[in-house]
């Protein structure tokens, strides 16, 4: 298995049991300018991948959710950098749900080239590199191949959604299905499924930002799914522009997504 990977797999662990043993104990939540929530796990996280990452890749940039602000013209020129999610699903976090997760991905000419999240309270491991496929590894077990499952005409839809966010958007989306199973999953656990042949669609039609996708991108991507914007488009990840509108994540590609992808 390519190094890197094995570095930053070990990494996400060496984190998640960090988190995990702060998740145990008494925290409270500060919050941020945008309302969204902050816990010393957040900070503790970011600081110990920052600082492995500055280790094993010197010469690579770090973006971090709780990186702060960084200007454009430093952003511009990398055709090569980290994206982190130190603690994705605070919420889910502080509400003691066990979805939370550690995302690592790398980008490289716009694109995840690497990426791993990491299920603490599962001690489940999900990564992928391009062109090595894509993997799930529960505990110390040999890891698994995953691959994302072809839609059966004869069976519903499963898709799975957001808690939280733009609900009503989804919902008229989801509409044009007749038959329809729906799955409710906190932070970017639900690439996962996706990517592990649980779940079939993962459509998201309000702001995210792009530390929240790249790591599961990777990953559903190399499992043989793919994920497109709002408008149909492929994602990229340029540096200056973080904040995504939205996205449609699918698990068979080879399906007729786009005529179902209106402006919701």
């Amino acid at each position: 298995m390519n190094f890197l990977l094995n570095e930053v797999i070990s990494l996400a662990k060496k984190v998640g049991n960090l988190v995990l043993t702060l998740y145990q104990s008494d925290f409270s939540a500060e919050y941020k300018k945008d309302h969204s929530p902050i816990t010393v796990a957040d900070l503790a996280s970011h600081e110990c991948i920052c600082q492995e990452l500055k280790r094993l890749t010197p010469d690579i940039p770090i973006i971090s959710e709780e990186s702060g602000s960084i200007s454009y013209q430093k952003n511009q020129v990398w055709d090569k950098y980290w994206l982190v999610d130190p603690l994705d699903g605070t919420k889910e976090f502080l509400e003691k749900n066990d979805e939370f997760t550690i995302n690592i991905a790398l980008i490289e000419q716009n694109k995840p080239s690497l990426g791993v999240i990491f299920v603490p309270c599962k001690n489940i491991c999900y990564f992928a590199h391009k062109r090595l496929g894509a993997y799930k590894q529960v505990g110390q077990t040999q890891p698994q191949v995953i691959r994302s499952r072809i839609l059966n005409a004869k069976e519903p839809i499963t898709a799975v959604v957001s808690r939280r966010h733009g609900r009503e958007r989804i919902k008229k989306f989801l509409t044009q299905f007749a038959r329809l199973n729906l799955l409710s999953c906190g932070s970017a656990l639900k690439f996962c499924w996706l990517a592990e042949g649980l779940a079939d669609v993962y459509p998201r039609f309000s702001p995210t930002f792009a530390w929240d996708i790249a790591a599961g991108h990777c990953i559903l991507t190399e499992a043989g799914g793919f994920i497109i914007d709002d408008i149909g488009k492929e994602l990229e990840y340029n540096p200056f522009v973080l904040q995504r509108s939205g996205f449609l994540a699918v698990a068979d590609k080879q399906y007729a997504w786009l005529n179902y992808l209106k402006p919701y």
